[in-house]
Order: C-alpha cells, then sequence, then structure tokens
C-alpha cells in the first residue's frame, strides 16, 4: 500500500491544529518538510504570545530557517491545515518555499483569493489535502465559540 505523503504530512499538521485549539486559539496547524524530514512546526499561538504574527507558518518557517540556518526554504514544502493569509503567503515569497500544501481554503483571508500573486513565481501550490477534515476542525472551533 502506498502511502500519500502530503496526506501523511498534513495529518501532522491537524495535530498540530489540534493543540491550538486546546488552548484557545484558532485551530491551524503547519509544518515545513524537505526530503521527508521535518524541519520546523507550529500551531497558532496568536492569544498566547499576545503577537498577531504568531501564526502556525510564521512559526513553522522560523523554526525551520533555524534549523538550517538560512533563509531559503526553496526545497522544502509547507504544509498547513487551512489556506495562509496574506501575511504568511508573503513569508513563503521570502523564503521561496518549494511548495504549499493546504487542506481548508480561506474564503475571507486567503491569500490565493486576496493577491494570489504574493507566492514565490516557483511555488507549487497543491489545495484540497484532507479538505474535509482541517475545514471541519476551523468550523467546529468557531461553532463552540458561539454557543459559549
Amino acid at each position: 500500500m502506498k502511502i500519500d505523503m502530503d496526506e501523511y504530512y498534513m495529518r501532522i499538521a491537524l495535530a498540530e491544529a489540534e493543540k491550538a485549539a486546546i488552548e484557545g486559539e484558532i485551530p491551524v496547524g503547519a509544518l515545513v518538510v524537505s526530503q521527508g524530514k521535518i524541519l520546523g512546526k507550529g500551531y497558532n499561538q496568536v492569544e498566547r504570545l499576545n503577537d498577531p504574527t504568531a501564526h502556525a507558518e510564521m512559526l513553522a518557517i522560523t523554526s525551520a530557517t533555524n534549523h538550517l540556518g538560512g533563509k531559503y526554504l526553496s526545497e522544502c514544502t509547507l504544509y498547513v491545515t487551512l489556506e495562509p493569509c496574506v501575511m504568511c503567503g508573503g513569508a513563503t515569497f521570502w523564503t521561496q518555499m518549494g511548495r504549499i500544501v493546504f487542506g481548508a481554503k480561506d474564503p475571507k483571508r486567503g491569500f490565493m483569493r486576496l493577491t494570489p500573486e504574493v507566492k514565490h513565481p516557483k511555488t507549487e501550490i497543491v489545495s484540497g489535502v484532507l479538505e474535509e477534515e482541517c475545514q471541519a476542525l476551523i468550523l467546529n472551533f468557531f461553532k463552540s465559540l458561539r454557543t459559549s
């Protein structure tokens, strides 16, 4: 049986997103992978760190660049449970991220709708990986906020 590596890594990103949900953060998880090795991972910590830039993607990217000792991630893939916002999309541009794989689309703040050209021209985009699970986590989080 062949393992779909995008799904495999997205499940790890989902586990990161669940950590965010437990902490009352918007449940988004991300990881940066290169040659089968996770170089960085993160989950939203905006509230915990009182930092509007502490998105899962930003934390994963910072961890990966620290791990590599350089700012370019052209041989890497960013896995993220929710389509990156413009800020995170811009960060992938500056790192020259090789691929971005995301689960659920963000129809309000996703960079693909607002500014698709923000990504680096060589960056490959793959969307919809485990989309239903990723979307359900976000929708259930906001539903629980409205009912509490």
